[in-house]
């Protein structure tokens, strides 16, 4: 095993609560609203999976429905997406849609898991090169700089960046070749069956972990150190 490939929310790092979401948005406009109503609201746009890497919408309106399906793969059908989900639910103040989407870009929104960097630093001891795949569609680089992990990242490989999504299997052959692996010696860790499983149809190993609340998975990455050290003395590297 000469390289681990990580899924970005959900895997290496968590989304704020929906509450503080929009606590810090209506914070930095000036808005105030009743507790009430400010739970309501948070609610609302909980359902409706307004905010990127948190809970899915329970429906998606048939307005947004063509945008939502190729969202990660631009910018522009990223920020099409989640506004439209965002605009479901009335605010005071139109342009809060946009600043709820601009706040959840900012590194600010995220925390890693707690075993992030010991299992980033242990991957780097042992020689092993680290990229992150993410369907995403702006740029995470800032995020891991701000909370200390860049250091530890050869590569990211970003749907937006390449017009694909996973798990199209073509995201996860540019970041094989960019760290210049053989795909059958890497390992895809992620939460999503689906997206981060087409890396199988490389010859990538793949390791799944829950998406939960950074409290609730003190140490979901852990096995990956194990799963790297048994691969590379199956293989004798």
């Amino acid at each position: 095993m000469t390289a681990v490939l990580f899924d970005f929310s959900g895997t290496l790092f968590r989304v704020e609560t929906t509450d503080s979401w929009l606590n810090a948005v209506l914070d930095q406009a000036g808005v105030a609203l009743p507790v009430a109503e400010l739970a309501e609201t948070a609610r609302a746009l909980e359902r409706a999976g307004a905010l990127p890497g948190g809970a899915a919408p329970v429906r998606v309106p048939d307005e947004v429905a063509g945008v939502w399906r190729v969202r990660d793969e631009s910018a522009e059908a990223h920020r099409a997406a989640y506004t439209g989900l965002s605009r479901q639910v009335p605010l005071s103040h139109p342009d809060l849609h946009d600043a709820l989407y601009d706040r959840h870009m900012t590194p600010a929104a995220w925390a890693p898991y707690p075993d992030a960097v010991e299992v980033l630093s242990g991957l780097r001891e042992r020689g092993v090169r680290v990229g992150v795949v993410s369907n995403i569609g702006w740029d995470l680089r800032p995020v891991f700089r701000e909370h200390g992990l860049d250091r530890f990242v050869d590569v990211y490989v970003l749907s937006y960046e390449h017009g694909v999504q996973k798990p199209d299997p073509r995201l996860f052959t540019v970041a094989c070749e960019a760290l210049g692996v053989d795909p059958r010696a890497a390992l895809m860790v992620g939460d999503d069956r689906r997206a981060d499983g087409g890396a199988a149809a490389l010859g990538c190993g793949v390791h799944f972990v829950d998406h939960l609340p950074t409290a609730d998975r003190p140490d979901g990455l852990r096995p990956v150190l194990d799963l790297v050290g048994r691969r590379r003395d199956t293989t004798g590297r």
